[in-house]
């Protein structure tokens, strides 16, 4: 059996117990099949940074559990066919990594500008001087 882990991006406007029920299904579906369910993280709801199917916000939930190839893709089909999930993600769980949410505002950091650097002096250029060079002659016309 392989461990696997899914992200689901879920619609906030389907109810909460819509999406307890389809987290269930998943389980049904784990330890129907003889696969073992690891965890359920509800990471709530986050905010998008871009818009998917008209929506600005969704509800992630990550899922762990242990089953064989066939159970993933029975799962996989039963996400794509929900309308209440807007994206999902299935891979291979890496054994003894944590996956942990994100914190709800993190803010990118700014830089610090980097201080300024003092122009450097540029002598000036002289020129030598040909005042034929650049007056024009009315013999030229």
């Amino acid at each position: 059996m392989t461990t696997y882990e899914i992200l689901l991006l879920l619609d906030p406007e389907q109810a909460e117990a819509h999406q307890e029920e389809l987290v269930a299904r998943l389980r049904a579906l784990v330890e129907g099949s003889g696969g073992t369910w690891r965890s359920h993280d509800a990471w709530g709801r986050r905010r998008l940074t871009y818009e998917i199917a008209k929506k600005s916000e969704g509800v992630y939930h990550l899922v762990v559990f242990e089953s064989d190839p066939a159970t993933l893709d029975e799962i996989v089909r039963v996400l794509k066919i929900d309308d209440a999930v807007l994206r999902q993600l299935a891979t291979k769980h890496i054994e003894g990594s944590r996956t942990s949410a994100p914190p709800q505002d993190a803010a990118p950091t700014p830089t610090p500008a980097p201080a300024p650097v003092p122009a450097a002096v540029v002598p000036a250029v002289e020129y030598a001087e040909a005042p034929e060079a650049n007056v024009r002659s009315d013999e030229e016309e």
